[in-house]
């Protein structure tokens, strides 16, 4: 089996051609998990599969590290765009791309023949508390309370067709995000788990973002938590509508469209190796 080591701000993925490699839905979670373990397996956040599709230019079929599926990946969907370009699977510089039963719409830039750098449509924010979804109990969740292992924090929570919830915090960099992101993330309020961004704010057009993704844990980057972050920033009156979120990984440009109700992220694609496994 061929596979490709890709990452965008340090967020790294598996690829897989599902154009050329067949396996079996039922096997790919342990699939998945084998090729994820940075020990034992080639190393990631998680894999992403590349399918052909009946309602995009292209399918992306996300897993996490531990073998679950997500809905969506911000960082993911920008190193399918330059896979397919670099590949020869397309020679358009605006795609489409379905990922969780979502469309996205992406600009490649490209330069010396490859893309390195993509620019994603990544929708419209989802704030109905039952969408995202959290319990709560008003109709959103924007800097409500909540208590975790006994300490209060205020949380926005925000859906990019996967649940966020951002914390804003003074001091990120010291945070003990290995003991407080898997309370988050397995918090009864929230009913599908959810990925945890610990967001402190430097200024009006930038901010210091940590997260930890549900079912993968700290990773250097997320793009749909980056794009969360933006979102919250601008709904608690912290940041301007565009902003760069800074993260352990690099930075992405992301840019709320009040007017159109469109987020908009920028950011790089990276393919770090290529590959062939004897066997799954």
């Amino acid at each position: 089996m061929k596979f490709t080591k890709m990452q965008g701000c340090g967020n790294d993925y598996v690829y897989i051609n599902g154009f050329v490699e067949n396996i079996p839905t039922q096997e790919k979670p342990s699939l998945v998990r084998k090729l994820s373990d940075r020990h034992f397996g080639i190393g990631s956040d998680g894999v992403i599969f590349i399918n052909p599709s009946d309602r995009a230019d292209f399918e992306m079929e996300m897993y996490n590290a531990d073998g679950s599926r997500s809905e969506m990946c911000g960082n993911g969907i920008r190193c399918v765009g330059k896979f397919v370009y670099d590949k020869g699977l397309t020679d358009k510089t605006e795609i489409t791309v379905i990922s969780g039963g979502q469309v996205k719409h992406l600009l490649l830039m490209v330069e010396n023949g490859v893309v390195v750098k993509v620019r994603v449509n990544m929708g419209q924010p989802i704030l109905e508390a039952d969408k995202v979804p959290v319990i709560t109990p008003g109709e959103t969740a924007i800097d409500v309370p909540i208590l975790v292992d006994g300490e209060g924090y205020r949380m926005t929570c925000v859906s990019m067709g996967n649940p966020h919830a951002v914390v804003f915090h003074d001091c990120v960099s010291k945070m003990d995000i290995e003991a407080v992101g898997p309370k988050f993330e397995n918090h009864e309020r929230f009913p599908n788990r959810t990925n945890t961004e610990f967001v402190e704010v430097l200024d009006r057009d930038t901010c210091f973002m940590r997260v930890w993704e549900r079912g993968t844990g700290e990773t250097l980057a997320c793009g749909t938590g980056c794009c969360a972050t933006a979102v919250a920033c601008v709904l608690n009156d912290l940041t301007n509508t565009k902003l760069t979120v800074k993260v352990l990984g690099g930075e992405l440009e992301i840019e709320w469209d009040r007017e159109s109700n469109l987020v908009y992220m920028t950011g790089p694609a990276v393919t770090v190796f290529e590959g062939e496994m004897d066997e799954a």
